[in-house]
C-alpha cells in the first residue's frame, strides 16, 4: 500500500505572520498554504489600468484601491486570497494586512489560475456579504466579465467585447470605464499562424 504525503496545516495567525517575512506570496485556503506565480507584463498593465482609473475616482474619499500585495479574508471559506485589484469603501476595513469588506475584486485572467478565478474565487468571493462587482479580464483578447450583485442580493452576469461604458457603483464612487481604458497600452499576444506543410 502506498505511503500518502503528511499535510501540513497551519492556522491563521501563523500565515498571517509568514506573510509579513516571506519574500514570495502565499495564498491560505483552509489551513494549506499555496504559493502564487509571478505575473507577465500583460497582466500587470491590465491590472495596473483598472487600479489607476479607481484610484482617480477614489481620490478624496474615504475609498482604498490595492493591487497584488493586498489580501482579501473570506472567513466563509477559511480562505486568504490575493485578488489583482481590490476596492474597498467601508470604514470598518481598516486591518493593514488584508480586508474584509471589498466593493469589486477584479482578476485577470491567466491560463493556469483561469479555472481557480471563474470556480473557486467565484464563490469564494459571492460569500462576502460587501461585494458588489467580481471582475475577470482576458489577456488574450478584449473581453471583461462583469459580475454584479443587485439590490436583491441576485448576481448578473455580464461581458464586454464591442465597447460600451462599464459603471461600477460603490458608494460614494461611481466610475465609469471603457474596454480601451482597461486595455490601454496592452499589446495582446497574436496566436502563430498554423503553417501549411504542403
Amino acid at each position: 500500500m502506498p505511503a500518502t504525503a503528511a499535510v501540513l496545516m497551519i492556522d491563521v495567525d501563523d500565515y498571517l505572520v509568514g506573510e509579513q517575512q516571506s519574500d514570495i506570496r502565499h495564498e491560505y485556503i483552509a489551513g494549506q498554504v499555496f504559493a502564487m506565480a509571478g505575473a507577465s507584463e500583460t497582466h500587470n498593465r491590465l491590472g495596473l489600468n483598472l487600479a489607476f482609473h479607481l484610484r482617480a475616482a477614489a481620490r478624496g474619499t474615504p475609498c482604498g484601491v490595492f493591487m497584488g500585495d493586498m489580501k482579501v479574508r473570506v472567513a466563509a471559506h477559511d480562505a486568504f486570497y490575493y485578488p489583482d485589484v481590490l476596492l474597498t469603501c467601508a470604514s470598518e476595513d481598516a486591518e493593514p494586512f488584508y480586508k474584509t469588506a471589498p466593493c469589486l475584486i477584479a482578476e485577470v485572467l491567466s491560463p493556469s489560475t483561469e479555472l481557480t478565478d471563474r470556480r473557486e474565487k467565484l464563490i469564494a468571493y459571492r460569500a462576502l456579504a460587501s461585494l458588489r462587482y467580481y471582475v475577470l479580464i482576458a489577456q488574450d483578447c478584449h473581453r471583461v466579465e462583469v459580475y454584479s450583485r443587485d439590490e436583491a442580493g441576485e448576481w448578473r452576469h455580464q461581458v464586454y467585447e464591442n465597447g460600451g461604458e462599464i459603471v461600477f457603483d460603490c458608494p460614494p464612487l461611481h466610475p465609469r470605464l471603457t474596454l480601451d481604458d482597461v486595455y490601454e497600452d496592452v499589446v495582446l499576444a497574436v496566436p502563430p499562424v498554423p503553417v501549411d506543410p504542403h
